[in-house]
């Protein structure tokens, strides 16, 4: 079981250069625990695209039903109070944005505040170098 963060997902939706190896590690283990806001942040990824014009509109229909059918099979850790006193206190001790201190608080609710006991899937190496600090072991983090 690993905890995946939006940025690693994505590969798995579109075809990107890491598409593979991420493939590869959800092939390893296709348990995904992940946070109640990475449905959220994968289509604002996704809708992006779509409306810069670097994905075609059948394109991004594909990778929508892609995350509809892949986020009905995560576990998902729940908007909590846990889960934004993590993310509070990850903003004072790292360099993160909302989004990734709310990853990587979800993730140590997840673990029950034992980060070894759970590996952290990014791709964002701001986000897995702050992980990494506080005590998760990275799958990837480039």
């Amino acid at each position: 079981m690993r905890f995946w963060d939006s940025s690693a997902l994505l590969p798995l939706l579109i075809a990107e250069t890491t598409s593979a190896r991420m493939d590869g590690y959800y092939r390893e283990d296709p348990v995904v625990v992940t946070w109640w806001g990475t449905k959220i942040e994968c289509v604002s990824a996704l809708a992006r695209l779509e409306r810069d014009g670097d994905m075609a509109t059948d394109q991004a229909r594909l990778a929508f039903k892609r995350l509809d059918a892949a986020s009905a099979t995560w576990i998902e850790v729940p908007a909590q109070d846990d889960v934004r006193d993590q993310s509070i206190r990850l903003l004072r001790m790292h360099r993160l944005r909302a989004a990734d201190a709310t990853q990587i608080g979800a993730a140590l609710v997840a673990s029950g505040f034992s980060p070894r006991s759970l590996t952290f899937v990014t791709l964002d190496v701001r986000q897995g170098d702050a992980a990494e600090r506080e005590g998760f072991s990275l799958l990837n983090n480039a």
